[in-house]
């Protein structure tokens, strides 16, 4: 049936007969403005056409084979933002994936008029989503958005249909949603006005999330590759407890600087941290955690904290070390929850959930959140009890879940929610172990894994532990819970060792690292089924020409 429902995909993406994919790279930065034009005459030789949907690939987090693949194809008829995704510069190709335009206000105090409203949509409700959309921005920086009524203001909001007076005109229902622009071109957001445009509803397109993305573009945000991020390109659907991304507060700290004047400071409700800036805190070091610094579980809470997990007790982490006044017993943070927890994660709907042998728990906070504990095998269909692990992947949104040698990826939007091709082998993950401890996908948006005293770092781009100085793994104690005279690094043998003072003091966790937005799964990436697409904002349909698609599809079968 996932054959025949791939298959499915392709040949719709064939009715659409055309030119459109040099259209759609074009359009979208991967290929010169001249082959937007199917008619020109220009010629699109073999390179430069691998060359663009390799470009594409490697940013969407695609297998990067420079052909149109099924996986390819499917994500690119899925909705999306129609601003250029290569339009800006990273800010470091080895640390951070959130892209900035190049221009910026030079003001924080910022003014914004809805100088033509929505037909169908009452006035005051759209006021207030509006000014909701522009509070996810300023609640991590200090820029102030005030509504005026009259010009000038530095954003103008209009909703338009087809042709509307900048050159970009809308192509009615179905098509291209909104679209902005960066802060040196005047920072304006359009709106189709032909579109379903609705308020607090799954059905239609949610204006909320599309005019928080596109005020991003009017802040002088381009699009990330983290999948993850309000600010990548392919919409996600109407999310009922929405919550910016890390990549989007190092995005706009980055251009507008931390708030000062209270509130948050990063991503999800939390600080985003890289691991550590400097020598961490020195701790007691007879503590349990400095002696012994093996863990049964970790996670970060719906408020962006870190909980670490050992027998009944349990550990908030700051950035550099242990926080003050820990440990604290389990029972007491979380009523009726249990000790020695296999394995716990916070899902995007704001839940925690906890794994105990057969049984799993599920939290609101710091409250039982209905009757619990259920069984694993009904309420996570496909998944083993007495895990080592789980993590939510930053870079599809999938649940994973470890035991000894193999891993599982969960999806609850799909039926079965574990794939028939699951379990894998977790040397898929290259350089991991197996029997891991726990897993985490920290607030910075890297990933990591715990084994007895060490921890692992995962590169997203080679799929593989990620290669730095000093190597991996490290000694958890001294990175993580910042303890007094714990050694550093290990030696080639995996002795324990101290580094040189130098070293010690200014070498930061997140300076080597390279992100992107592809899928451990060396035979399973993420793919186009790997987001929950709703209805679309800036929606562009894909158009292969038959020619191509049915290549496609035939060498799509002969791997049957």
């Amino acid at each position: 049936m996932e054959v025949f429902a791939t298959v499915l995909v392709l040949l719709a993406a064939v009715t659409c007969i055309g030119d459109g994919f040099p259209l759609y790279l074009s359009q979208f930065g991967y290929l010169s403005a001249k082959f937007r034009n199917p008619t020109s005459g220009n010629l699109l030789d073999k390179d430069s056409w691998e060359k663009a949907i390799m470009d594409f690939q490697s940013f969407a987090g695609l297998n990067v084979s420079g052909e149109l693949d099924p996986e390819t194809m499917e994500l690119m008829s899925l909705p999306r933002c129609g601003v250029r995704d290569k339009v800006g510069f990273g800010t470091d190709s080895r640390s951070k994936r959130y892209a900035l335009q190049g221009s910026r206000w030079k003001v924080k105090a910022l003014t914004y008029r809805i100088s033509k409203y929505p037909a169908r949509l009452d006035r005051q409700e759209v006021d207030k989503e509006i000014a909701k959309a522009f509070s996810v921005w300023s609640e991590y920086t200090d820029l102030t958005f005030t509504p005026k009524k009259s010009a000038p203001v530095h954003i103008d909001i209009r909703f338009e249909v087809n042709e509307h007076g900048d050159g970009d005109p809308f192509d009615g229902p179905g098509g291209t949603l909104a679209h902005a622009y960066f802060p040196v071109y005047g920072g304006d957001a359009h709106f189709d006005d032909a579109e379903f445009w609705t308020i607090g509803k799954s059905r239609g397109t949610n204006l909320f999330q599309v005019a928080a993305h596109e005020f991003g573009h009017s802040l002088g945000l381009s699009h990330s590759d983290v999948r993850s991020a309000l600010m990548a390109p392919f919409y996600r659907g109407y999310d009922p407890v929405f919550r910016l991304d890390s990549d989007d507060v190092q995005g706009i700290q980055a251009l507008y600087g931390r708030k000062t004047n209270g509130g948050s400071s990063g991503g999800s409700g939390g600080s985003s941290p890289t691991r550590p800036t400097q020598r961490p805190v020195q701790k007691d070091p007879d503590s349990e955690l400095c002696s012994s610094p093996k863990i049964d579980a970790i996670f970060n809470s719906a408020d962006g904290a870190t909980y670490a997990f050992k027998g009944d007790s349990y550990y908030k982490l700051t950035e550099n070390a242990v926080a003050e006044g820990y440990p604290k017993k389990i029972a007491e943070g979380w009523p009726q929850l249990p000790g020695n927890i296999d394995a716990a994660f916070t899902y995007k709907n704001g839940k925690t959930y906890f794994f105990q042998g057969t049984k799993y728990w599920r939290y609101s906070g710091r409250q039982m959140d209905g009757d619990y504990p259920k069984e694993i095998s009904e309420g996570f269909t496909g998944v083993p009890d007495h895990l080592d692990a789980a993590l939510v992947w930053g870079g599809n949104g999938k649940i994973y879940f470890y035991k000894g040698s193999k891993f599982w990826r969960f999806d609850p939007l799909k039926r079965p929610p574990v794939k028939s091709t699951y379990p894998k082998p977790i040397s898929n993950w290259e350089g991991l172990p197996n029997n891991i401890d726990a897993a985490l996908q920290y607030t910075n948006g890297y990933t990591y894994f715990f084994k007895d005293d060490k921890y692992y770092r995962f590169n997203d781009r080679t799929f593989s532990i990620d290669q730095s100085d000093p190597p991996f793994p490290r000694p958890v104690a001294h990175w993580w819970y910042g303890c007094k005279n714990s050694p550093s690094t290990f030696d080639s043998i995996g002795n324990i060792k101290t580094l040189k003072k130098e070293e010690d003091l200014h070498h930061n966790d997140a300076d080597d690292l390279i992100l992107d937005a592809a899928g451990p799964d060396t035979n399973d990436r993420p793919a186009g089924d790997d987001y929950n697409s709703g209805s679309g904002a800036s929606f562009i349909r894909l158009n292969v020409s038959i020619i191509l698609a049915v290549a496609v599809l035939l060498g799509f079968a002969r791997t049957l």
